[in-house]
């Protein structure tokens, strides 16, 4: 005869599920992965940024949010490529889910822009290197948690 016992649910303390986190490898190399596509598509809104703002002479916000758009597809794209390997569920369903963090991660990011430019001084260009690097971890732990989550 087969029983079955219930068992208490075991709560691990945060403390220790993020030690245990930081000690695991593969969590490492894929945050190297992660970090690389961030450098990706930070070089490409900067670029995209530049190119509308002083070639196109777009309006410094306007150029903001196309080049966080041509940016966004980049790393959709490459990350759940390479970074996660996040292939068994459906893209649009990572997509929108994707596009959601970042879409949080960019009001944050906006907003440290606008506050740099206005309140600030600071050089446009300047300022949206700043913020676009403030965004950063916003960014991937929504997309690590999230948007690929296994």
């Amino acid at each position: 005869m087969t029983t079955t016992m219930d068992f208490p649910a075991v709560s691990v303390p945060l403390r220790e599920r993020v030690r245990d986190g930081l000690r695991h490898l593969p969590n490492w190399l894929q945050f190297g992965r992660f970090a690389v596509v961030g450098a990706i598509g930070y070089f490409v809104n900067l670029a995209v940024y530049a190119f509308c703002l002083h070639l196109v002479g777009v309006d410094y916000r306007l150029a903001s949010v196309i080049a966080y758009l041509v940016a966004v597809l980049n790393n959709f794209w490459l990350n759940r490529q390479w970074t996660f390997g996040a292939r068994g569920q459906h893209p649009a369903v990572q997509g929108v889910r994707f596009f959601l963090v970042s879409l949080l991660a960019f009001g944050f990011t906006e907003l440290v822009l606008i506050g740099l430019v206005e309140l600030g001084g600071v050089e446009k260009l300047i300022a949206q290197a700043l913020a676009t690097a403030a965004g950063m971890p916003l960014n991937f732990i929504g997309q690590k948690l999230w948007s690929f989550r296994a």
